[in-house]
């Protein structure tokens, strides 16, 4: 039989021919917003279509609770009231939903700069990982293949009415996403007339792809299709970025095709001479070495988590009458992590206030208090012990209360800050309430946030497992909130053996000092985004996992309201 081959010639292996586009997976996806500017909130709804040759997979809509007033003039454009967010979520609860919407889809919007710059921002914001993932902009690829002949604009309305898409946009997402949904269709019909039938070759048909960055497709060749962690060096053999993918290949690859849009990311590729990878056995573990690797390279192209240590803590002073100071090294009994020394700071005062701690930085002597009494003693906010009017037996209770609270035992120091609250409120002093309020909001999850984190930390061996969805387990092995092994137990295999194998070839981990028990708080914060993913259970653990309900565990209604009333605040103006 003839087969047409050459002799000699070398037959292409199928991952070499690229993803056919009609078995990819497109997630295609428009928001409404408050404005043109990105920034961690401001969305005010996202609808999202999933399809994969020609089918709709699943639809994401919802509105979302802005955080801010909406502007008269986007209220008439998209019809979308203050009213109509009020009680909608906000951002940080949308993120986790939409993000496992996306996983493993290429991305499309039309002009997805816009689209992927407000997701991007958000999840930043708020302490998510934006995916680095394929995105078609549904106006790019227009105009490479729609002339000004064939439409006035490359609007989607027009695009829409070109193409007789079955839905109108409105400017509304879902409806706006169904309509980009024809167009996407229509656009890869033209293309495939151009001989465009892989992700690959789309992605390369978009513009402004240079043909050095073409040429440098082949460093990704010899990656496999698996996840992991890859290292792009530059000619001295430094690390210029470090990043990580699902399937490492495939996203390398991305790096030279036209849908690699920034800048900087574009500077990276012309100096990149090598890409290395490092194979993991799953998204987590690849998130992890993610972590570690750039902590320990600080590549100059990655913008984040250069330092996983960059934390701020909130600590008693060691003294006669202890202050709240904000510090930069962890110890034992300090409250914390904090991303922002603003935020330490803040809830370092708001902690004072209602414990009755002093917030001057002089050292006060226990036997011979020399000072005078300042504005807040004269206010009734401070003992003034400095004046010799308040003893260190009278101080005392008021240390031991920030203690019990940061230890998980005493809910005090919150409860007489809403006392406090409430006071004000019934004062009608509404503007000083609503500041105090969103103090004590802020400091209530703080205290959740470090209780959570402190009790992963420290606990000397967890395994938990996954679902990988293919009918088998990804394995994690936690020691004191550092991943010491991960691994899979893939469909038909029995997980115990591989759990046991594991444990036996895991990672020593010696706890260090600090409430986090010497962990990266950024990976701390990795692996409890992981276990509280649906599905994931625990397999066994040295010491029970638990964390304090009755001091922040027990303000969830509590801190709903007020994030309902600052919302109602921000939308009345």
């Amino acid at each position: 039989m003839d087969t047409g081959r050459r002799p000699g010639a070398a037959q292409l292996a199928f991952d070499e021919l690229g993803t056919p586009l009609r078995d990819t997976t497109f997630v295609v996806f428009d928001l409404e917003t408050t404005g043109t500017k990105p920034g961690p909130d401001g969305i005010t709804e996202i609808g999202a279509v999933k399809v994969r040759a020609g089918e709709i997979l699943g639809e994401f809509a919802t509105f979302v609770n802005p955080g801010m007033p909406i502007p008269p003039q986007i209220v008439e454009l998209t019809g979308i009231t203050g009213a109509m967010v009020y009680d909608a979520p906000r951002i940080d609860r949308v993120l986790p939903a939409f993000l496992e919407f996306i996983s493993g889809a290429v991305l499309v919007a039309h002009n997805a700069p816009f689209d992927t710059g407000f997701m991007r921002a958000a999840c930043e914001g708020h302490g998510y990982h934006w995916p680095k993932t394929a995105v078609v902009c549904t106006v790019r690829l227009a105009r490479r293949v729609i002339s000004r002949d064939e439409t006035p604009s490359y609007r989607l309305s027009a695009l829409a009415t070109l193409f007789g898409a079955r839905t109108t946009p409105n400017h509304r997402a879902l409806a706006d996403a169904r309509a980009t949904v024809d167009v996407l269709h229509a656009l890869l019909e033209r293309v495939g007339n151009l001989g465009v039938h892989t992700l690959e070759e789309l992605l390369d048909y978009l513009p402004e792809v240079t043909p050095a960055q073409r040429r440098k497709r082949s460093l990704a060749e010899h990656l496999p299709s698996r996840p992991g962690v890859y290292l792009f060096r530059g000619p001295s053999d430094e690390v210029l970025y470090v990043g990580t993918s699902s399937d490492l290949r495939r996203r390398v690859r991305q790096y030279f095709t036209g849908s690699e849009s920034r800048g900087r990311i574009r500077e990276m590729v012309a100096l990149a001479e090598r890409v290395d990878a490092v194979e993991c056995a799953h998204a987590l573990e690849a998130a992890v070495r993610e972590l570690r690797l750039i902590a320990a390279h600080r590549p100059m192209y990655n913008r984040r988590s250069k330092n996983p240590r960059n934390a701020w803590w909130v600590a008693l002073t060691e003294e006669a009458f202890p202050r709240l100071s904000v510090v930069r090294m962890p110890r034992d009994g300090m409250l914390g992590p904090f991303r922002s020394q603003t935020d330490a700071r803040s809830a370092a005062d708001t902690l004072a206030g209602a414990s009755g701690l002093r917030t001057c930085t002089q050292r006060i002597s226990a036997t011979a208090p020399n000072g005078k009494p300042c504005v807040l003693a004269e206010l009734g906010r401070c003992g003034a012990p400095c004046a010799g009017l308040q003893t260190v037996e009278e101080y005392r209770p008021g240390v031991l209360a920030v203690s019990g609270l940061i230890a998980g035992t005493d809910g005090r120091p919150l409860r007489a800050a809403a006392d406090q609250l409430a006071r004000l409120a019934a004062a009608e002093h509404y503007e000083q309430a609503a500041r105090h309020r969103d103090q004590l909001a802020g400091l209530i999850r703080a205290v959740g946030r470090a209780h959570r984190q402190s009790a992963l930390a420290g606990i000397p061996e967890l395994i938990a497992a996954g679902p990988d969805g293919n009918g088998g387990w990804e394995l994690a092995v936690i020691r004191y909130g550092r991943l010491a092994s991960a691994g899979v137990a893939r469909r038909g295999v029995p997980p115990m053996p591989v759990v046991e194998m594991l444990v036996a070839s895991a990672e020593t981990v010696l706890p260090g000092p600090g409430p986090l028990f010497g962990a990266f708080p950024e990976e701390v914060r990795i692996l409890l985004r992981w276990l509280a993913r649906p599905g994931v259970r625990l397999v066994r653990t040295t010491h029970p996992w638990a964390e304090p309900a009755a001091v922040a565990g027990g303000w969830g209604e509590w801190l709903d309201l007020a994030a309902s009333a600052t919302a109602l605040e921000q939308v009345a103006g």
